[in-house]
């Protein structure tokens, strides 16, 4: 009876260690996508600032657009750091 109690628990640990491998995967995954989202997002703004050189720009829209795009790069950063936590 020992014996099937220890497998029990050597397929408990697996599927957890297997849910644990999901979870990063999908974060990192998430995260990948985030990244793709912010740099779709500067290519278009770029895209849209050279067809519109002559006209003047809103500095401050601008600024705000980068503070939150910074935000969202350091939110981004915060979850790799968790992720790397996870790892250890």
């Amino acid at each position: 009876m020992g014996r099937n109690n220890k497998q029990n628990q050597n397929n408990d640990s697996m599927d957890i260690y297997i849910a644990k491998l999901a979870y990063i995967g999908t974060a990192i995954s998430t995260l990948g996508d985030g990244i793709q989202t912010i740099a779709a997002g500067l290519a278009l703004e770029a895209l849209q600032n050279a067809k519109n050189d002559s006209s003047p720009t809103n500095n401050g829209d601008q600024t705000a657009k980068v503070d939150n795009m910074q935000k969202q790069i350091d939110y981004l950063i915060a979850e790799l750091k968790q992720i790397k936590k996870m790892l250890k």
